[in-house]
């Protein structure tokens, strides 16, 4: 199993800016792919972005791109989230996950991908 530990969330106004961290530990050789979910108040959890720990291939989703980007440090096994250009709509609580992809060289942006989740971290945009 894996571990997962989220931090970096917290409030910031609209246009602001907050990078998530997701640390990993425990048997991270089990894994070959992190993503993001958020889940908003009365809402569906929904994937936010992935990325491949082994050759670093990204995926966004498309209420993000062009604003959030994934990266990693490999040394510290941890896995960022770079959220720039925040909404409100942005608000939600943002769950690392991690998981064996079943196609070697691609993440999927779906829950069933992964099987070791964080506890979630809030993020509140404010207007």
């Amino acid at each position: 199993q894996v571990q997962l530990v989220e931090s970096g969330g917290g409030s910031v106004q609209a246009n602001g800016s907050l990078r998530l961290s997701c640390a990993a530990s425990g048997y991270t050789a089990s894994i070959n792919c992190i993503a993001w979910f958020r889940q908003a108040p009365g809402k569906e959890r929904e994937a936010v972005a992935a990325m491949h720990t082994d050759i670093t291939t990204t995926y966004y989703a498309d209420s993000v791109k062009g604003r959030f980007t994934v990266s990693g440090d490999k040394a510290k096994n941890t896995v960022y989230l770079q959220m720039n250009s925040l909404k409100p709509e942005d608000t939600a609580i943002y769950y690392c996950a991690a998981g064996l992809s079943t196609t070697y060289w691609t993440c999927r942006l779906a829950s069933g991908e992964y099987n070791n989740w964080g506890q979630g971290t809030q993020v509140t945009v404010s207007s």
